[in-house]
């Protein structure tokens, strides 16, 4: 029915309009828009004033993004990032910015001006997160005219605290020993194998052990390897590997009679030094023998690595230490350090500082840089073991008392940080990464010293995480074999790895000769005749040319593999005749 005239009609729900809800950041922006509506008016005019120079509209520009005002209205005090200081830049500096010639590639150029930004990034973000590191290195000092070395373990294991004080113990293995001691790179895992065939591993924090077994055989030297799943143990014919639980994987006969070890993380590389004076590369990631090198030095039971650059140091007994790297046949490096034989040696972390001994009772530092001695220290009964800390302490173990110095290799040392004596004479020692302890194994047993300042406080979590999962040390190894180094690269100056091979034209024109087996340049290129009736097209002349030329290259060919055939009989005849020889022949013309 249609509606009356006199009747109102109500308005339709559709066409109504919502009342928007009245927000606090609405008159802060109609503020911010009309600020910079103004903003705009005046640097237009300002700009239009000011043509010929344009400076003042760049600083107003400026004056205006520094004050800009934030959510709450207030403007920031402190605009932009936190500036750095010089000395953290330059703790975190990764060496010189390298010129590029002029010669330089539009490609090459790019790549390294981006790997140069990235580097230039990754060292402020270092030193701006410096300030988040939790720890500090701590130190032992004593009342006035009070040494720090007469203080004993027993008395800085009641005044520090309970878990500082539980690392500090002794572990009583008189039947096995001597030992020698080893910790993983995370600091977590204890690897110690007696002189009589006791090999145990263990988690040494929580006393945790892990595996022990006797491999009824002398045991040299143990060894972990990439992570805390597996280990070398030199024992006394061959070299073999266990894991974890010690089972035996792998027993490798190449490897005999071997005396030390060292692992190259990075590499993937077992060293090893035995008495018949061979130098041995293993690779553990495939399983296979790296170098053989024969020192002509006679027995190796002196070895260390350099940390920095993965070169191998050996001590001999005619006071000499030679660098050695698995390329060269030949030491890289050898130095005369002691007027009798070497006994100990010993790299700091940063491969600057190399520490040794020798049998005239000296201790000396020389600078691996430039090779010279920076130090010499004389001791009453010499030193037999050393071993250096992440932070520069050094471990000199005479008999069965342990003397530990501090800075030896910046300023004169008068007398030890601190001195311990162990129960029997000490056989191997090394400090553990990122703790304030020192591991000594001796013939007694073995034991834990506390020796504050020695460790680094900080660790790297994505390199060495002594709290990682199992799933994380998974990841991490899978990464680690996908980075592996490989051992062409290891040289005294690893730095050479980032610089650019500028290789002259005859390197370059031999190398094209080697992969082609011929000379292109040799014979004079073919110059075609000139033929009438289109038969001197280009196309034509230049068909004619490689014709020419596939035809000088097929007896090139034609001749190498006729001589490598006539080789390859004559070989085999030679072979053939060896094996028909009599006694008689060698009475023959």
């Amino acid at each position: 029915m249609a509606a009356r005239k006199n009747t109102k009609l109500k308005p339709a729900h559709v066409g109504k309009k919502k009342i928007a809800v009245k927000r606090y950041w609405d008159s802060t922006q109609k503020k911010g828009g009309e600020d910079a509506e103004e903003q705009k008016k005046t640097e237009h005019g300002e700009q239009k004033n000011n043509l010929e120079g344009g400076m003042p509209y760049l600083k107003k520009k400026r004056k205006a993004q520094t004050g800009k005002m934030g959510i709450s209205g207030k403007v920031d005090p402190f605009p932009g990032l936190a500036p750095i200081s010089k000395e953290k830049l330059k703790k975190f500096k990764r060496g010189e910015k390298k010129k590029m010639s002029v010669r330089t590639g539009g490609r090459l150029k790019q790549s390294l001006s981006r790997a140069e930004v990235a580097s230039k990034l990754a060292q402020k973000q270092a030193a701006r997160y410096d300030l988040l590191l939790p720890e500090d290195a701590g130190c032992l000092e004593g009342d006035e005219d009070e040494d720090t070395c007469i203080i004993l373990q027993e008395d800085i294991a009641d005044a520090v605290d309970i878990t500082s004080g539980a690392k500090y113990f002794n572990l009583s293995l008189s039947q096995f020993g001597p030992y020698r001691v080893d910790y993983t790179r995370n600091g977590r895992n204890l690897l110690l194998g007696g002189r009589r065939g006791h090999v145990a591993c263990m988690d040494w924090q929580s006393k945790q052990l892990t595996c022990e077994m006797n491999v009824m055989e002398t045991v040299n030297d143990v060894k972990w390897l990439h992570s805390e799943a597996m280990f070398a143990v030199a024992q006394k014919k061959w070299l073999y590997i266990y894991d974890s639980s010690g089972i035996e994987l792998h027993c490798i006969r190449k490897f005999n009679d071997v005396l030390r070890l060292q692992f190259l993380p990075y590499h993937f590389l077992l060293a090893t030094a035995s008495t018949t004076g061979f130098l041995q590369y293993l690779d553990v990631s495939v399983g296979k023998e790296v170098a053989a090198i024969c020192t002509k030095a006679g027995r190796l039971d002196v070895m260390a690595l350099n940390p920095q650059n993965a070169v191998i140091h050996l001590g001999h007994p005619t006071g000499t230490v030679t660098l050695w790297s698995p390329n060269q046949r030949e030491p890289l490096v050898k130095m005369l350090c002691h007027k009798g034989g070497v006994r100990s040696v010993a790299v700091d972390k940063t491969g600057t500082y190399m520490v040794t001994s020798g049998l005239d009772r000296k201790l000396k530092v020389f600078d691996v840089r430039t090779f010279q001695p920076l130090k010499s220290y004389f001791l009453p009964a010499g030193a037999s073991c050393l071993s250096l800390s992440q932070r520069g302490l050094l471990c000199a173990s005479t008999g069965n008392i342990v003397q530990v110095y501090r800075d030896v290799c910046g300023t004169p040392v008068k007398k030890p940080y601190m001195t311990h004596r162990v129960r029997g004479s000490v056989w191997g020692a090394q400090f553990c990464p990122f703790e304030d302890v020192l591991g000594v194994g001796h013939a007694e047993g073995f034991t834990s010293m506390i020796v504050p300042g020695a460790g680094e406080p900080n660790f790297d979590g994505l390199d060495a995480n002594p709290y990682r999962s199992v799933k994380q040390r998974q990841e991490w190894e899978v990464k680690a074999l996908l980075e592996k180094v490989q051992p062409e690269f290891i040289g005294l100056d690893p730095g050479l790895l980032g610089m650019v091979d500028r290789a002259g034209w005859e390197q370059r024109h031999q190398d094209k000769v080697q992969a082609l087996g011929f000379d292109p340049l040799a014979k004079v290129k073919f110059t075609p005749r000139l033929k009438t009736k289109g038969r001197s097209s280009s196309g034509k002349v230049e068909k004619r040319k490689k014709q020419v030329a596939h035809e000088d290259q097929r007896d090139q060919i034609r001749e190498t593999v006729e001589r490598l055939q006539k080789e390859k009989q004559k070989k085999e005849n030679n072979n053939t005749d060896r094996g028909q020889r009599s006694a008689l022949d060698r009475f023959r013309k």
